[in-house]
């Protein structure tokens, strides 16, 4: 689960990051879709990401049916979704406090470069160079006029990893599918430090 969340992460950020140059591509999809991408793990592994636009949402179903996780851009919070064991984790969205740079808020810091086009999954798309100097992140990724990553390739955290996309269907999403399920246990994670108590909770007796 480790290197899938690398490749996740690190090629989200490079296909999403905004740059200071004024050339730069669409960087969130502008209408419904839903991508099958192919990850370079071992065994390589298929995902989908699906993107609501009108709640301004994105699902992404991670490999082998793990479980799924939820961006939303309009309040920045990214939620780990694993249905076997009926749980939630929020991820934490601070680089300093362990966490990870969200597709939709990035470091201010990564700037693009234009490159050639390509056809990916039947799909047309510009390449763009990815560059981070203040976390070392860099990248390759090819992306449509109506910003949907087709192709990244990324560096995150000393590791590189890639995905392609193997299907790209338009269409309206289901609203249903980018609700987090009520009634399931919230979930800390790990290296995370616990839930401050209310005031005078420590050392009330019990009843």
């Amino acid at each position: 689960m480790r290197l899938t969340q690398i490749v996740l992460i690190g090629s989200l950020a490079a296909a999403a990051s905004p740059a200071l140059a004024q050339d730069r591509p669409v960087l969130i999809p502008t209408r419904d879709v839903s991508v099958t991408y192919r990850i370079s793990t071992q065994p390589p592994a298929d995902m989908r990401m699906s993107w609501l636009v009108a709640e301004q949402k994105l699902r992404v179903d991670m490999p082998g049916g793990i479980g799924w996780s939820l961006v939303d851009q309009r309040t920045q919070k990214m939620t780990m979704v694993m249905e076997q064991q009926r749980m939630v984790m929020e991820m934490p969205t601070q680089p300093g406090a362990g966490g990870v740079n969200l597709p939709t808020q990035p470091p201010d810091t990564a700037r693009f470069t234009r490159g050639g086009t390509a056809t990916v999954a039947g799909v047309g798309c510009t390449i763009w160079n990815y560059e981070d100097t203040a976390t070392g992140g860099k990248g390759e990724s090819c992306l449509t006029a109506d910003g949907v990553m087709l192709r990244s390739t990324g560096t995150h955290g000393g590791q590189t990893g890639t995905l392609e996309a193997t299907q790209v269907a338009y269409g309206p999403q289901d609203p249903a599918r980018f609700q987090v399920p009520t009634g399931y246990q919230s979930m800390q994670m790990p290296g995370q430090p616990p839930a401050a108590k209310p005031p005078g909770a420590a050392g009330r007796p019990a009843r």
